[in-house]
């Protein structure tokens, strides 16, 4: 029953005995352990710290991401529209130079068919100058056939050389 009912020896010794632990837990355990828990405490603290603002930058990112996404989009548009432009200036370039070469074509073959024209209208001239020189001949051969008829004929002229 000395368990139950200690004696004041026992409790003594039980006492300075736990105060010795505890000094000695103290002095050489309790302040590693303490320092120990806080370094981990710090570390979890600055792991946790890293996190958040990991997930900040992160988020930041995205919108970042976002913004860039947005603005390339928009740059892509901005060649598009511009390569339309361009495509619609070569087409209408190429339209006008269409045209004008087709005016030109049409020009040369207006001028074309005046040369021929007139070259036709000249040989016709000629052909016609040809047989109404041909027809006089005819006509001066046998109004002139007779001597006195020539003679006439060439005391008419001297008058109208001389009236002219």
């Amino acid at each position: 029953m000395e368990l139950v009912n200690p004696g004041i020896g026992l409790i003594i010794w039980m006492t300075l005995a736990f105060s010795a632990i505890l000094y000695i837990l103290t002095k050489y355990a309790w302040n590693p352990i303490t320092k120990a828990l806080k370094e981990r405490e710090n570390t979890i603290h600055d792991a946790l710290t890293l996190a958040e603002k990991t997930r900040e930058d992160m988020e930041k990112m995205k919108f970042s991401n976002a913004a860039l996404l947005q603005e390339a989009k928009n740059e892509r548009d901005a060649i598009l529209a511009e390569a339309r432009k361009i495509k619609e200036a070569i087409i209408d370039e190429a339209k006008q130079k269409a045209g004008e070469e087709a005016n030109r074509i049409v020009q040369g073959a207006r001028e074309s068919i005046q040369n021929e024209k007139m070259a036709a209208m000249t040989d016709l001239k000629n052909q016609l100058a040809e047989l109404s020189l041909e027809v006089a001949k005819k006509i001066l051969k046998k109004e002139l056939s007779d001597p006195k008829k020539q003679e006439e004929y060439t005391k008419e002229l001297i008058k109208e050389v001389k009236f002219n």
